[in-house]
């Protein structure tokens, strides 16, 4: 198969069919994938807020839309999983959640806001950064 250039490693890229297949970071829906990640741990962050102003459910415009954004959420990261390792994208996925929420957390909540706090924040955005350096992208 050495030659066979596969269509989206382009001409004279030197990409078969069969590292192509085997190998996601050459395929066009990787950086969707990535894209449908974010979006999906953004969405994670909005329906765990949410679950505070639904008032154990009990207050309906809340609670839907916290069941929507649980809907998306999901809807999304299984859409990235057909591209991204499960354990990159659900440990990026509950990253995301949980920076966002801790920050939301200490805006909207008046919740702690001490040095370290803030730094296992750090560490947990550091995570998340080097498991997207580390995915093969």
């Amino acid at each position: 198969m050495t030659g066979v250039t596969n269509k989206t490693g382009g001409p004279g890229s030197g990409l078969t069919r069969a590292r192509a297949a085997t190998n996601p970071p050459y395929n066009n829906s990787f950086a969707m994938a990535w894209i449908l990640l974010l979006i999906a741990g953004l969405l994670e962050v909005v329906w765990a807020i949410g679950l505070k102003y639904t008032e154990g459910f009990t207050r309906p415009l809340p609670t839907m839309w916290t069941v929507a954004a649980m809907g998306g959420s999901f809807y999304c990261l299984s859409a990235a999983l057909k591209s991204l390792p499960v354990g990159t994208a659900y440990a990026v996925w509950t990253g995301i959640g949980a920076v966002g929420v801790a920050i939301l957390g200490i805006v909207l909540f008046n919740e702690p806001r001490t040095w370290p706090r803030i730094v296992c924040i750090a560490l947990i955005v550091a995570g998340i950064a080097g498991l997207k350096a580390t995915s093969g992208d």
